[in-house]
C-alpha cells in the first residue's frame, strides 16, 4: 500500500505506520523524528474521528462498485476534515492497494490516459483489489487541462475499479462531466471538541502532563484542521515537554493570524488616526479578510454601545466601497476602505480601553463556505431539472425546485423513478427530501 503524504490524522492508533521512503517496522534512524502526523496514521476506519456517515457511505460504494451504475466518487470537505486519510484507512481494511496520483501531477488528456488508463487495465499485485485516487481534482480545472477533464470523465465509463476523487468544491462548472458519473460524499467541517479529543488522546499515548484548557485553545486555533492541531501540538511538545497556557507561547500563532492580530491591537488600541491608518500597511491578508476579522472582535474590545454603534457604521459604509470595487473594479475606492477600516474604526470610540482582550478567528468563512456549499447543491440540481424541462437554471431555481421538494418529502417511493431520470445523485435526492 503507498501512503500518502497529503493524508490526515484524524485518528489514533498504536503502531507506527511506513512513510513513503521508511518501510514500515523497520527503526527510524536517532537523526530522524518522526512527525505526529505520520506516527498516528490510521489502519481502521473506526480510528477517524467526527465523520461517520461519510466513512460509511465510502466504505459501501467501493465494496459494491462492480454493481454500481456509477464506477467514481468525489468526497469533498475542506482541509483537515480526513477525506484523503479515510480512503487508505478503508482500503486497509478490504485489503485493497491503493494507487494514488495528484491531479496537479497530469493535467492533459494524454498523460490522464497514460497514467490511469493503465492503471485502470493492469492487474492489481498479488491478485489484490484496487483503489484508484486522484486527490484534489479540482487541480484539473485551469485552462492548461487540454481535456484534462472530459478524458478523466470517459475512463470513468471503463474503469473496473473504484475511482475515488477529492477536492474542496465539487460545485465547480469544470467538474460537472465528471461529477454525472460520480457519487458525491461530503466529508464535514472538524469542530474544536473533536480536534480536543484527537489532542488528548495524542498527548495521553506521549504521556507528557497537560492542561485541558490550553489543549482546547490549540483545537480551536487550528480552525477545523486536524493536521495542522497536531503539527502544533508536538511544536508545543518539543519546545517544553507540557501543553499549558504559558507554553502555547512558543507556538504563537501561525504568520498569517499573528500579522492580523498586529493589525488589530493596533486599530482597537489607539484613538490617533495617524497610527491606526499605518495599520494595514504591511498586512499579509487581504481586505476582506481584514474586514471579517474586525467584525468579529469588535463586540469583544467596543463595550459601550455608543462606540460600537459608530464602529459598525464606518464598517458597513467600508463595506459599501468593498462593494463598488468590486462591481466596477474601481480600485480607488480603496483608499476610502482601508481608512474607514482603520481610522474610521480607531476614531469610533471615546477613549482605548484598557482591558486585554483575546482575538479569535473569524468563523465567517466557514459559515460562508457551508452556506455556499448548499447553495450550489440547490443550483446542481437546479441546472438537471432545467435540462430536462427546457428551462433556465433560474427559472428552474425560482420555480421548479420547491415543488420538487415538496413532491421528494411527501412521497419518496414515487419519486425514485424521477431522480433516476434526473440523473440525480444521493446526496441531492436527501437535499430535497430534507
Amino acid at each position: 500500500m503507498i501512503w500518502s503524504s497529503s493524508a490526515l490524522p484524524v485518528f489514533l492508533n498504536n503502531h507506527i505506520p511506513s512513510t513513503n521512503n521508511h518501510k514500515r517496522g523497520e527503526s527510524l534512524p536517532r537523526c530522524m523524528s518522526l512527525p505526529w502526523i505520520r506516527k498516528y496514521e490510521p489502519e481502521k476506519a473506526k480510528d477517524i474521528f467526527g465523520q461517520d456517515v461519510p466513512l460509511a457511505r465510502l466504505r459501501a460504494f467501493i465494496e459494491h462498485v462492480q454493481a454500481s451504475k456509477r464506477k467514481g466518487v468525489i468526497i469533498h470537505g475542506p482541509n483537515g476534515c480526513g477525506k484523503t486519510v479515510s480512503v487508505y484507512a478503508i482500503a486497509h481494511e478490504l485489503d485493497l492497494e491503493v494507487l494514488e496520483v495528484n491531479a496537479s501531477d497530469f493535467r492533459n488528456k494524454d498523460k490522464i490516459n497514460a497514467v490511469l488508463g493503465n492503471a485502470l487495465h493492469q492487474r492489481s499485485l498479488f491478485g489484490r483489489g484496487k483503489v484508484i485516487l486522484v486527490d484534489e481534482v479540482d487541480g484539473l480545472s485551469g485552462q492548461k487541462d487540454r481535456g484534462g477533464m472530459a478524458a478523466l470523465a470517459a475512463l470513468l465509463d471503463r474503469s473496473p475499479y473504484p475511482l475515488v476523487m477529492t477536492c474542496a468544491d465539487p460545485y465547480i462548472r469544470q467538474l460537472k462531466g465528471v461529477k454525472k458519473k460520480s457519487e458525491l460524499i461530503t466529508f464535514q467541517p472538524l469542530d474544536y471538541l473533536t480536534l480536543f479529543s484527537l489532542l488528548k488522546k495524542i498527548a495521553d499515548k506521549e504521556g507528557f502532563s497537560y492542561e485541558e484548557t490550553a489543549l482546547k485553545s490549540l483545537a480551536r486555533m487550528a480552525g477545523g484542521d486536524a493536521r495542522a492541531a497536531i503539527n502544533d501540538l508536538q511544536t508545543v511538545h518539543a519546545f517544553q515537554k507540557k501543553v499549558d497556557r504559558k507554553s502555547l507561547e512558543v507556538l504563537g500563532e501561525r504568520d498569517s493570524h499573528e500579522s492580523i492580530k498586529d493589525v488589530l491591537i493596533r486599530i482597537f488600541k489607539t484613538t490617533d488616526a495617524d497610527i491606526a491608518r499605518a495599520a494595514l500597511w504591511n498586512v499579509k491578508e487581504n481586505i476582506d479578510e481584514v474586514m471579517l476579522w474586525i467584525d468579529e472582535n469588535l463586540p469583544k474590545e467596543y463595550r459601550k454601545p455608543d462606540d460600537l454603534s459608530r464602529a459598525y457604521d464606518r464598517l458597513s459604509r467600508a463595506d459599501v466601497f468593498r462593494g463598488r470595487i468590486r462591481r466596477w473594479q474601481h480600485w480607488g475606492y480603496l483608499v476610502y476602505m482601508n481608512a474607514l477600516l482603520s481610522a474610521g474604526i480607531a476614531t469610533a470610540k471615546d477613549a482605548r480601553y484598557p482591558s486585554f482582550t483575546s482575538f479569535t478567528q473569524t468563523r465567517r468563512l466557514l459559515k460562508l463556505w457551508m452556506a455556499n456549499q448548499k447553495y450550489l447543491k440547490k443550483k446542481s440540481i437546479a441546472a438537471k431539472i432545467g435540462q430536462h424541462t427546457h428551462s433556465s437554471t433560474t427559472y428552474a431555481l425560482q420555480h421548479a425546485v420547491p415543488y420538487f421538494r415538496q413532491m421528494f418529502r411527501h412521497d419518496k417511493e414515487g419519486t425514485a423513478l424521477m431522480a433516476q431520470e434526473l440523473d440525480l445523485v444521493q446526496e441531492e435526492i436527501d437535499w430535497l427530501q430534507k
